[in-house]
Formats: C-alpha cells, structure tokens, sequence
C-alpha cells in the first residue's frame, strides 16, 4: 500500500513554516492520542502515521530530502529512520505531547538546586490597651540561616556543586515506555540538578545552620484578634543559597480587666444603685488610653439601658477614625438590708401606686388579659 504524503498526513501545505508543522502536528496529536481513544486502531495508525510524517518533516536535512526525492529518501538506508516512527526521537517528541495532554507544562528546563526556605509562624498575645496604642515588639526565634563557611552552597571551601551527571542538571530523568514517557526526580541529586562531592563541614551540605535571631515587629494601632503580620524574607533560609521564606506573626489579644471588644467598640458595664436609677446621676469610668470619663444618667435609667461615648473607642487600622464606647447600665438590688431599711422599702411599695412603672404596670396588665382570656374560653 502506498504511503500517503507526509504533508497531506499533517494537513499542511508544502510552504509551511517550521512552527505551522509543529501546531498541525499537537492539534492531530492529541486528537487521534490512544489513550483518548482506546481500542480504536484506526487512531492508533493515524497517531503513527503523523509521528512518522513529523519526524521528517520537523527536520531541515529531512525534509529537504523529502522535497527531494519523495518517501524513496528513506529507502535502503537513505536517511533512515523515518519510518521506525517509536525510536529514540519518538520519545522526544511524545514527551512534549504529553506535556500538553497531562498539563505537566512544556519542555524541561535546568534546576538550579536551590530550593526556597520554609515559612515560619510565631504565636504572639498583646494586651488590648497594646493593640489601642500599637508597639514595636522584639521577639526571638530559632530558624535557619545561611552558612557563612560555604555561603550557602552546601560546598566544602574552595570546592564548587558539580551538575549532575545523571539529569544534566535538570532535577528529574524521563524514560520511554511503549507510548508512555515517564518523568521522576533524579535519584542521584534529589531533584536539585547539582551534587556536591566534598560537602561543608560546617553545614553537612544543605548550605545552611540553624540559630537563633532577634527580630523588630511592628505592631499598628488597631489590630484584632487573629491579625497576622508578615515579614518577608525573615523565615527558613533556602537551601543552598535559595531564597528564604516568610515568617508570619499571628497575634491574639489577651481579655481586659474592664472592656469587652466588638470591632472598633468597646464595651463595658457598670452598677449602680436603685436610687442612682431612679432620681439620676452621674460617675466616672475608666477609658482605654487610660484615662476617665464623666457619664451622667437622667431619672427613671433601667438596668440594661447602655450609653455611647462617642470615639472612645479602638482606633481602626490604617483609617483615621476611632469606634466608639458603649457603658451598659446594671441596677443593683440592695441586699443585707436592716430592719429600717426594709420598713422604709415596705413604705415605698405602699406609696408605688402613685410612681410611674410602665414596664411592669405594662407586664402584669397583659398577664391579666392573658389569664382572663384563657378563663373566658373554658
């Protein structure tokens, strides 16, 4: 059977340039892929059918060849090759179609060997007047750093990493089976693309040792509860001489003695007596910055009822505003009373019928109605 043209396998005309042979060949490719069609053998001869044609075609020398003298360039060891279609220069073509089948992202490039550092993470708990006010806090770490001895090449002194022999440097070794390419890490290197004969003694190697660091955060007004603050470049350093990573500070805010915090609010409460409720009055409170504030309640205050001072409150990060602080009011009923203290409180509730109660006036004339309709329906 005769073969069919090479150019029309790829359906490209005979001026086409090197790249439009390339694109045709990936688009039919991965259409007619075996593995995307399974146990259709008519995909499986195209699919052979178009490598052979790109394996002449990709090639300057070949294809000139082609133009040439036709399929005959590759008879009787004219050039060669060609149709074996699955040999050595399959496994290279295959490969960069399955890089676009499997997503593994194009041809390989050289590793350098040098591998980022580790992100760290620090737990800090800061009181709530320091997250009202802001701080610059020193804090002490243990981490990883940079070896001086090899400056980070993991190298002893005056010796150099060589590239591997295995990958050529590339960090990973592919091997051909059947229709398959397979890539993994390089078992001589461990992926780094670089062996070191005479490893530094200072740092077995890995280019860095550990000590322990004293580091400056800053701390902005305002933060909450679960802020995390990151500093770059302060974490693990890299393995032989790699960037470093990160550190992340995570901060939580310990409880206050007096407030209780909502965003930018804060909340506090404050007793006072029955009477203070009653005829009105006035106290003083403490606020955050650690002063205090005047708060003057009118007659007739009910416990629960809350008063706003306005700004008073938490700064809010990277705004020039304050929020405010609530002063949630709580009557307290007198206890331990003396037997003249009971009397004159007898005396009062003798004399409640002319005081105005409305919530309780309001409560009981319900429970009232409430009762008398339910007497009404039996």
């Amino acid at each position: 059977m005769a073969k069919r043209c090479y150019y029309e396998s790829l359906a490209v005309e005979r001026t086409a340039s090197e790249s439009e042979i390339k694109a045709a060949f990936r688009k039919q490719a991965m259409a007619c892929h075996p593995d995307r069609n399974p146990g259709d053998k008519e995909a499986e001869r195209r699919f052979k059918e178009i490598n052979e044609a790109y394996e002449v075609l990709k090639d300057p020398d070949k294809r000139a060849a082609y133009d040439r003298f036709g399929h005959a360039a590759f008879e009787h060891g004219m050039g060669g090759g060609a149709a074996a279609g699955f040999g050595a220069d399959f496994a290279t073509t295959f490969s960069d179609i399955f890089d676009d089948l499997f997503g593994m992202g194009g041809r390989r490039g050289r590793s350098s060997g040098r591998e980022r550092g580790a992100d760290l993470r620090y737990n800090m708990e800061i009181s709530l007047y320091e997250a009202y006010i802001g701080k610059t806090a020193q804090i002490r770490i243990p981490t990883s750093v940079t070896c001086e001895a090899c400056s980070g090449s993991g190298a002893k002194p005056g010796t150099k990493p060589k590239t591997c022999p295995i990958c050529a440097g590339h960090g990973k070794v592919r091997h051909a089976q059947g229709f398959f390419t397979l890539e993994r890490t390089c078992p001589n290197c461990q992926g780094r693309g670089q062996v070191i004969d005479s490893p530094c003694g200072s740092c077995g190697g890995s280019g860095r040792v550990t000590r322990e660091r004293t580091l400056s955060v800053n701390i902005p007004a305002g933060v909450e509860d679960g802020t995390r603050i990151r500093l770059a470049g302060e974490g693990e350093a890299g393995v032989r001489g790699g960037p470093a990573g990160d550190l992340y500070i995570f901060l939580s805010i310990g409880t206050h003695l007096f407030f209780q915090r909502e965003g930018a609010d804060l909340h506090c409460r404050v007793p006072i007596s029955m009477v203070t409720a009653t005829v009105g009055g006035e106290f003083e409170v403490p606020t955050i910055d650690g002063g205090k504030t005047r708060v003057k309640i009118p007659e007739g205050t009910q416990s629960g009822q809350r008063f706003r001072l306005h700004g008073k409150g938490m700064p809010v990060l990277r705004a020039r505003q304050s929020g405010d602080m609530y002063v949630q009011i709580v009557v307290e009923t007198p206890q331990n009373l003396t037997k003249k203290q009971r009397e004159l409180l007898m005396e009062f509730d003798r004399l409640s019928s002319t005081v105005t109660q409305p919530e309780s006036s309001g409560f009981f004339g319900k429970v009232k109605e409430f009762l008398g309709g339910r007497a009404g329906s039996a």
